[in-house]
């Protein structure tokens, strides 16, 4: 993998989340664990490139991103939908998702990414928020109506790598 500086990314950031889908990885080289995320952005904030993640308190990877500094998000191409959806569906709590997917945990530093990825982007939390159903319309509050709302999380995005 190549490293890239983030303002040069070309990648179409609505298409990334939206069509194509991220792994969103955390944890350390002894235990880390990937989910599927469809829901995501990429912007600026506090004159830093960042990624904005949002995830449930029950998914296991949660407990990754509460513990750890770093997470990464990993994308892929088409041909990688049914591994993807794969690691939506089931938990890495009863199996190992990567060996199931063929995948295998790399890291830049401490922050654990998926190698067989076309684009990493490697990011270090700088803030966190829940969000709180009265802050939401009628269109998003209808995601949640078991009231399992998602955490926010914001990382800056501090190394890029592509193949």
């Amino acid at each position: 993998m190549r490293q890239l500086d983030p303002k040069t990314l070309t990648d179409n950031v609505f298409q990334l989340f939206d069509d194509r889908w991220t792994l969103i990885t955390a944890g350390d080289r002894e235990r880390c664990n990937t989910m599927t995320a469809s829901w995501g952005g990429l912007g600026v904030l506090w004159n830093r490139p960042v990624a904005t993640i949002y995830v449930r308190p029950q998914r296991y990877t949660y407990e990754f991103l509460e513990d750890k500094d770093c997470f990464t998000l990993s994308f892929f191409g088409e041909d990688q939908r049914e591994n993807l959806a794969y690691c939506g569906s089931a938990s890495g709590r009863e199996e190992d998702k990567f060996a199931a997917c063929g995948y295998h945990p790399a890291f830049c530093g401490d922050a654990p990414y998926i190698a067989e990825a076309e684009l990493v982007l490697v990011c270090r939390k700088i803030y966190w928020d829940d969000l709180e159903p009265e802050h939401m319309d009628e269109i998003a509050a209808a995601f949640y109506k078991d009231r399992d709302y998602h955490r926010m999380y914001l990382g800056e995005i501090v190394t890029v790598l592509t193949k």
